[in-house]
């Protein structure tokens, strides 16, 4: 069997050249238009005469030519580090440099491509951008711009291979950027195909972020399984989505806690005809029990799978299977196919019901945080994923998460670094300190809230804060709250204390 998704994928197109596999925009790619699209990325790659294990970025949104990009990186030995298509310039330059790309693919109508651009232009830094057009216009664009005469070298890669670099947040001036090998990513892809079930009979539809993990394993196993993925690059309205769930006639629908508590929170599920659906999956977060019961109660037939993981675990660690939902509801279930978890207090292996951190081994932990082998060392011991989640096993061995031992806030779908909205915050005239926290949120699972102790005779007002910060930062990580203080929350270290924040 292949040892990578590319190679994986072309023995599926292979088999199936006609069926359905991208959906976008109202048009289709079969999923020989899809191996065609990246084969000509390819070869435009290959055209580059860049060495094995160059840095891909893509900046590119959810799309049939970002497939076509990610793939053909992987295809052509490169590596490939998928960008958050909603940050801004400052931060992707930072990212860019700091993975050294050796080229940069964007999309060329990207609102912050002209300042990237003059971002980086300094740098000895490739760019290639195109426009991104639906269906047949799309895929013609990809060949007409690929040179025909260009060669593929095809050499399979070695499982251990770097495939892919995931950035976990925004960062500060450290960022940490995850290290999948190609093992990695079809080993959790195999395991997710398991135990969904998926066949080439099933249609699903994606609204999360390929850029993401959870976006980018749904991305895989759909493909991987022969499946049609049809593809939204935005969530703005939650009853066109519903609507398309129900003349679509979808199987499949992946989401976080904040997406079905839109769904749930404006719309009645029950009053569409969503007997297609086979199932939905929940990860990015917990969800709140009441709105985990809520989709049950309106969707009865389909099968909610809970499922946990993390970027440095490629995606998944456990999942609850739907029989035992009723009986295990708020549990994150047990790990998947060849994946060990441990609950350790103290060094040792913690006894059931007690809680500890929770540690995972397997064919998906990450290689390691790229350039950063402290960081690395921090979280991976012998083979063992230090997840900083604290949980416990019941009695039967399935696991409840009970807290986080990070400071890491979820807003959504995305995880926002502290330090960087106070890197922001701490730029402004006025601030003389600043402290950034999670506070609960029923929508979002949690917002953000930032301290600011403002400096002598300022004159700082709430807006003039928050224009500051959206003007600097990505809209999901402006602070919702904001609060002036006379002294920020410290431990005698002189740390301050987060949760005191809230």
């Amino acid at each position: 069997m292949s040892q990578s998704l590319p190679f994986s994928l072309r023995a599926t197109a292979a088999r199936q050249p006609d069926a359905p596999a991208i959906e976008w925009r109202g048009a289709g790619w079969s999923y020989g238009d899809l191996q065609r699209a990246i084969d000509a990325v390819a070869r435009l790659l290959s055209s580059k005469e860049l060495p094995k294990g160059s840095r891909i970025a893509l900046l590119l949104r959810n799309s049939p030519q970002y497939i076509a990009c990610y793939y053909a990186s992987l295809l052509c030995g490169f590596v490939a580090v998928p960008l958050n298509a909603q940050e801004r310039a400052n931060v992707l330059a930072r990212q860019i440099e700091h993975c050294g790309a050796a080229l940069v693919v964007a999309d060329s109508e990207h609102p912050e491509w002209a300042p990237l651009t003059a971002a980086i232009q300094t740098r000895s830094i490739a760019m290639l951008a195109f426009r991104l057009e639906p269906g047949a216009a799309g895929l013609a664009s990809l060949l007409e711009a690929a040179p025909r005469e260009a060669g593929i070298a095809l050499d399979a890669p070695q499982a251990t291979d770097l495939a892919s670099i995931i950035y976990t947040s925004g960062t500060t001036g450290r960022p940490k950027g995850v290290m999948l090998s190609h093992r990695n990513l079809l080993a959790n892809t195999q395991a997710i195909i398991e135990y969904l079930e998926l066949t080439s009979n099933d249609r699903g539809l994606c609204v999360l972020p390929f850029h993401f993990s959870y976006g980018n394993s749904v991305l895989h196993t759909h493909l991987l399984a022969g499946a049609q993925l049809a593809i939204e690059d935005n969530f703005a309205f939650p009853q066109a989505t519903l609507q398309r769930l129900q003349t679509g006639a979808f199987t499949g629908f992946a989401g976080v806690p904040s997406t079905f508590a839109l769904l749930l929170g404006r719309c009645r599920l029950c009053d569409f005809d969503l007997s297609h659906l086979r199932y939905v999956t929940q990860a990015g977060g917990p969800m709140p029990r009441p709105l985990l019961e809520q989709l049950r109660e309106q969707v009865p037939a389909v099968k909610v799978f809970v499922m946990y993981g993390q970027t440095e675990a490629t995606a998944r660690l456990t999942y609850l299977a739907p029989d035992k939902l009723e009986a295990k509801l708020g549990s994150i279930g047990q790990p998947i196919r060849g994946v060990e978890i441990e609950i350790r207090k103290d060094g040792r292996v913690a006894p059931a019901n007690v809680t500890g951190e929770l540690h995972a081994r397997g064919p998906n932990i990450m290689l390691g945080y790229w350039n950063d082998p402290a960081a690395t060392a921090d979280v991976v011991q012998d083979g063992w994923l230090n997840t900083g989640d604290l949980a416990h096993r019941d009695d039967d061995g399935f696991l409840y998460i009970d807290g986080r031992l990070i400071d890491m806030i979820k807003v959504g779908a995305f995880r926002v670094s502290p330090q960087e909205v106070e890197e922001v915050l701490a730029g402004l005239d006025g601030v003389e300190e600043v402290g950034v926290t999670g506070v609960p949120d029923e929508l979002l699972g949690q917002s953000i809230k930032a301290v600011i102790v403002p400096r002598p005779n300022s004159q700082l007002q709430i807006l003039a804060v928050k224009a500051h910060c959206r003007q600097h930062l990505a809209s999901y990580k402006v602070p919702k709250y904001i609060e002036f203080a006379a002294s920020l929350p410290r431990t005698t270290s002189g740390k301050v204390q987060r949760f005191k924040l809230a």
